[in-house]
């Protein structure tokens, strides 16, 4: 699988016989561009705000039209087993900012998790029975409309994940006034990180401990 990232939570994740897009974004609402190729088989939105709600933009593949998933439940696409999972875009129960979609996606034999604008500073024991193994977790850290860097290493202790990749913090051109990724990586002990165009991977290929992977959008 390839995996690319767009700015924001916009990833696209590309397996061997499908295509997922989430969180699409809206150029002229964060400033940042669109990647080139926005086709795909199916379009996961975690919640209704103009950075992650863009569906309209994703096209189908071989002149198809894509399925569009925003909610909680189970949903089959191409082999690709979809979990959505209910959480919240802030730390008070949903009374700031709305419900926020976690998606697990079971795709080419990966555990895949994206939290959305994931705000809560804890997941409750539900929801991380729901979310279920994690190899992959796209996570928050750049705080204001989400969780910040320590938040967000705590949360990464809750799932265990094997490859962890950053999102939704301060990037050159975005409008929001968000944190950068310095402070998650100075938690998660990955200062030196290096930053790379995209993320190929296979379950064979997993590293035994867990290593955090940032991409250029």
């Amino acid at each position: 699988m390839d995996i690319y990232w767009g700015g924001q939570a916009l990833f696209r994740l590309k397996g061997k016989n499908a295509t997922v897009i989430i969180d699409p974004l809206d150029s002229e609402f964060t400033g940042l561009k669109l990647p080139k190729d926005l086709s795909a088989d199916v379009v996961l939105s975690s919640h209704d705000h103009g950075d992650h709600n863009n569906t309209g933009a994703v096209s189908g593949l071989n002149g198809g039209t894509p399925m569009v998933f925003k909610d909680p439940g189970e949903y089959e696409v191409k082999g690709v087993v979809i979990t959505g999972i209910s959480s919240f875009h802030d730390n008070s129960e949903g009374s700031q900012r709305g419900s926020n979609t976690i998606f697990h996606l079971m795709f080419d034999g990966l555990d895949i998790v994206h939290l959305g604008d994931l705000g809560q500073f804890k997941l409750s024991e539900e929801q991380v029975v729901q979310i279920g193994q994690t190899d992959i977790l796209f996570i928050p850290v750049g705080s204001v409309y989400t969780i910040d860097g320590n938040v967000a290493s705590d949360i990464v202790s809750q799932l265990e994940p094997k490859i962890i990749i950053p999102m939704h913090y301060k990037i050159e051109g975005l409008k929001f006034e968000l944190e950068g990724v310095e402070k998650f990586l100075k938690e998660m002990g990955a200062e030196g990180v290096m930053v790379q165009p995209k993320l190929s991977i296979t379950k064979e290929r997993l590293p035994e401990e867990p290593m955090v992977v940032v991409l250029s959008n």
